[in-house]
């Protein structure tokens, strides 16, 4: 999941004017999020619960409309989940999996 967001940081870098001018980072954007969705519908509830901050639900459902209503997707909610919602979430993961880590070698 974290790997996902990094590949959409990558070209989110490049701006807004590149997102809506480039067919391509629209897709990488588009593809990644489906990736995150899917990796984080396949989390054990377990392992979701460890961070209750992560809007999972919101997530997963957004993966559901990207797959499901392609020719639906709106460029700009796209664009303001990749500029104000991965940043945060990628902290949170971040977080997860450190305390996942410590949880193990401990």
């Amino acid at each position: 999941m974290i790997e996902a967001i990094e590949r959409i940081e990558r070209y989110a870098a490049r701006g807004r004017d590149a997102f809506d001018e480039d067919e391509l980072i629209q897709n990488w954007f588009i593809r990644h999020l489906q990736i995150l969705g899917e990796a984080a519908r396949a989390l054990p509830d377990e392992i979701r619960q460890k961070a209750p901050d992560i809007e999972w639900r919101k997530i997963t459902g957004m993966r559901h409309v990207l797959v499901h209503d392609y020719f639906g997707i709106d460029r700009n909610v796209v664009w303001a989940t990749v500029k104000n919602e991965l940043g945060p979430v990628k902290t949170s993961l971040v977080n997860l999996l450190d305390n996942l880590t410590d949880e193990s070698s401990a």
